[in-house]
């Protein structure tokens, strides 16, 4: 997507280890209206699976899992990285590495709202190492329900995440695929 690296390129900011900060308009502010355009490309690249739910990860996946299930008219359901007071025991729990915190993680999700009658789109906002991923199909296998394939934001294609998805099996589908960056060089895309 020519806007997505475009904006990236403008907004973006590197810093040494692989990070890429967009927090101006994907993961702490959040650019409403080019997010609607993200979601209207998931669709776009989907619409021929018959989608009933789109599954993301707190935090930053919500709002383009919103905007894309928006476009399949569909509820958003999210996988929660912290048991809660109001969160029931009677959850589907995955274990999940972190490659931004550098930690492990529990994600659950209610029972009550993942079926084997479903079919299911992940979006996320970012694909390194493809755990965060991994972790939502765990999710998805635990309730008998089938995912679709990954919807990404910006995929890190130096690492191998994308590439382990894509020999399992799974259909990734990457808005922005970045093959290179550096703080004083810039970043360099997969057309």
């Amino acid at each position: 997507m020519k806007a997505l690296e475009e904006k990236i390129c403008r907004e973006g900011k590197v810093y040494p280890g692989n990070v890429l900060k967009v927090g101006s308009f994907l993961n702490h502010q959040i650019d409403v209206p080019f997010m609607q355009q993200i979601g209207e490309e998931f669709h776009r690249l989907f619409q021929d699976e018959k989608i009933t739910k789109v599954l993301t990860i707190e935090t930053s996946g919500i709002p383009i899992a919103c905007m894309t299930a928006v476009c399949f008219n569909v509820p958003v359901l999210f996988a929660k990285k912290h048991q809660t007071k109001n969160l029931s025991d009677d959850c589907y729990c995955t274990e999940i590495m972190s490659y931004t915190h550098g930690n492990s993680y529990q994600a659950r999700i209610e029972k009550q709202y993942l079926s084997k009658d479903d079919t299911v789109l992940i979006i996320d906002d970012f694909l390194a190492n493809g755990c965060a991923l991994v972790g939502l199909m765990d999710l998805i296998e635990q309730a008998g329900a089938k995912c679709v394939g990954c919807g990404i934001v910006i995929e890190k294609a130096f690492q191998d995440g994308g590439q382990k998805l894509r020999e399992m099996g799974v259909r990734v589908e990457s808005l922005a695929r970045i093959i290179r960056m550096d703080p004083e060089t810039g970043i360099e895309f997969i057309d």
